[in-house]
This record gives C-alpha cells, sequence and structure tokens, in this order.
C-alpha cells in the first residue's frame, strides 16, 4: 500500500481501519478516473464519498465516544453512498463489474469492520 505512512509518529492500533479505507481510495481511483471522463457530478460525489470514509473514520479514532459513534456512523453512510455510486456507474456502462469488483470487494469487508465500530 502506497498510504502516507505514520512517519515520526506511533502507529495507533486504530490505524488498520483508516488504512483498509485508504487502500479503497487507491482501489477506487481509476474507478473515478473513468467516470470523469463521461459524469463529472458522478465523479465528485464518488470521490467525495470515498474521501468522507478515511477522514470520518480518523475523526472518530481521535474523539470522545459519544461523538465517535457519530462519526462512524458518517463514515458508514459515506462508504454505502460510494458501493451506490459504483453500481450505478457499472449500470451506466462506464466500466464493467470485473472492473469494480477489487474495490466493491474492499468495501465490502471495511463495511463489515465499521458496523462493529458502530455498535461497540
Amino acid at each position: 500500500m502506497n498510504a502516507a505512512p505514520w512517519v515520526g509518529m506511533q502507529k495507533p492500533p486504530s490505524s488498520s481501519v483508516v488504512e483498509h479505507s485508504l487502500a479503497v481510495v487507491e482501489l477506487s481511483g481509476p474507478l473515478v478516473e473513468a467516470v470523469q471522463r463521461r459524469d463529472r457530478e458522478l465523479a465528485s460525489q464518488l470521490r467525495r464519498s470515498i474521501s468522507s470514509i478515511s477522514l470520518n473514520l480518523a475523526e472518530a479514532f481521535g474523539t470522545t465516544a459519544g461523538n465517535a459513534r457519530l462519526r462512524f456512523q458518517t463514515a458508514l453512510g459515506s462508504l454505502n453512498e460510494a458501493e451506490t455510486a459504483i453500481r450505478v456507474a457499472i449500470a451506466w456502462g462506464y466500466f464493467k463489474q470485473e472492473a469494480a469488483r477489487p474495490a466493491l470487494e474492499s468495501l465490502h469487508v471495511l463495511g463489515g469492520r465499521v458496523v462493529g465500530l458502530v455498535r461497540r
């Protein structure tokens, strides 16, 4: 994974979930670029929802319990939005299901992890 490392800082235990979300960003990059060529608005929404997953997870791990739950829920909502945006792009014919499979599978696994965080 080429995501930014935790340089000069101790890596927090929660970082594996954030790192997973950054892997989703990397897997989704080519999909966003493919959508961008045909549908700027959908590409923007997809890009923002995927970014929001990582940003809200990181924020959740740095806040108190009540606020953390809200950020985890927001991350889960963004995750669902990103998954649906990818499926919409497939339905429009912007790329094939096979091209999206790695990103969708990673989103699915990450979703399970985030649901666990919402429920804790």
